[in-house]
């Protein structure tokens, strides 16, 4: 492995800037293969081929202080029960807790609609279900959806998971116990797919969330669209922790189209897994790999990392970021290497990536929470084939890279075509 350092101080002019932008795309994944034409279907959700709209004040659900959990969930089965069609969120307000969709029931939320999560944990059962790259008991989220096909969520209201009171109670535990891990301050996630197919979520605002805002599992061919993603980065005692805008985990052929991303963490974490033997099924319930994943023309506002693999991730194949505007964040890609799980990031593409950021390419040991169990070695780790190109940022660091041969190898990085501003020495591989 070669190691050397460069530096980038030049300014670029107007027509650098523009040649940057002008190159096609090509239709093809990181490792050359065709990427398929459902990708290129972004046509909106049809509302009213989606069967009878069940708007809740119709059926004696109205907007005010009371947590209407139950009443929202009966609504649910019944549509169930009818042969499915739409729940329709009206302007207001409508408190809830933990809520499960039924197959053929699809969510909408109008205009001015907010659906508000209860800030009261007691309102979110535990079961058996994925956090944090194992599968085990916790909390459910606001929006829970297991083994439907064709689940959509659309509208131009709001999803708000509450998450302020959450969010001061975790920085009080930190202070009490600064080894408090995620799960120790009980809070759920915002929208939880699990084993579904055929997703679409539109146009809606997820924000607040009082942990994870959309976690996906386990799942195939699910379309993100026109989505706003927020939680708050300050002040310091109600900043969201742990609020990714979209956690990908042991997934396939995903997109994520023309959203906003602001959140406290991650906007887009690829997880699957951890654990020394997150790779071994006899030994790790649940682990998986995460396949053809687009994101593209996209905004990014400040978030810790744009495209983040790991911390618990165990393998990442066709991985394709594109057309991207970055307003500060803190790292654009950002690949954490846990030296307690074996992991291989590989065929990953940044390209055509424009804005500001403190860092473009960070990778660094991950050992937060490093727990080997009974191995008795440390499993090693691969990153191949990573390729930035025609990229113009911005960057206080165009590259933080450690290399750490006895745990990981990176191999195959290719740059081509990065105007990266700084005035900082940086180390690439």
């Amino acid at each position: 492995m070669r190691r050397y350092i460069l530096l980038l101080v030049a300014a670029l002019s107007v027509s650098a800037l523009r040649a940057t932008q002008v190159k096609p795309d090509a239709d093809t994944w990181p490792d050359g293969t065709a990427i398929d034409a459902w990708f290129r279907d972004t046509t909106a959700v049809d509302i009213p081929s989606l069967g009878k709209q069940y708007v809740l004040t119709d059926y004696g659900i109205h907007a005010g202080d009371s947590v209407c959990t139950a009443a929202i969930q009966a609504l649910i089965d019944r549509i169930a029960g009818e042969g499915g069609g739409v729940l329709v969120i009206p302007a207001g307000t409508f408190i809830t807790g933990e809520l499960h969709f039924r197959q053929g029931v699809h969510l909408h939320l109008q205009k001015g609609a907010v659906l508000l999560g209860s800030d009261d944990i007691a309102d979110y059962p535990i079961g058996k279900t994925r956090i944090e790259g194992e599968t085990c008991t916790y909390f459910g989220a606001l929006i829970n959806a297991d083994s439907l096909n064709g689940f959509t969520i659309t509208g131009e209201g709001t999803i708000d998971g509450n998450g302020l009171r959450y969010y001061r109670a975790f920085w009080l535990r930190r202070q009490w116990n600064p080894q408090c891990t995620n799960k120790d301050e009980q809070r759920p996630r915002l929208i939880y797919l699990s084993n579904c197919c055929h997703v679409r979520i539109e146009g809606v605002r997820l924000q607040n969330a009082a942990f994870w805002t959309t976690h996906i599992y386990h799942s195939h061919h699910v379309r993100l669209q026109h989505l706003t993603i927020y939680s708050p980065a300050e002040p310091q005692d109600s900043k969201g922790p742990s609020t990714d805008a979209i956690d990908l985990d042991a997934v396939s052929d995903i997109l994520v189209r023309r959203c906003y991303m602001e959140v406290n963490d991650d906007a887009i974490a690829m997880k699957g897994g951890k654990g020394p033997w997150a790779d071994n099924p006899a030994r790790s319930e649940g682990n998986g790999p995460n396949t053809n994943v687009l994101i593209q023309d996209c905004v990014f506002g400040f978030c810790h990392g744009c495209l983040t693999l790991g911390s618990e991730s165990v393998f990442n194949h066709n991985i394709l970021m594109r057309r991207i505007q970055v307003n500060k964040a803190a790292r654009v890609l950002w690949l954490k290497m846990r030296p307690d799980t074996p992991q291989r990031y590989e065929y990953v593409t940044v390209e055509h990536i424009t804005g500001e950021a403190d860092f473009f390419l960070y990778i660094h040991p991950w050992t937060q929470f490093y727990d080997l169990k009974d191995r008795t070695d440390i499993p090693k780790s691969y990153a191949d084939h990573i390729t930035l190109q025609h990229c113009t940022m911005s960057v206080s660091h165009p590259f933080d890279v450690v290399e750490q041969t006895d745990q990981y190898e990176l191999t195959n990085f290719i740059y081509n075509d990065l105007n990266l501003t700084s005035h900082h020495t940086s180390h690439i591989p």
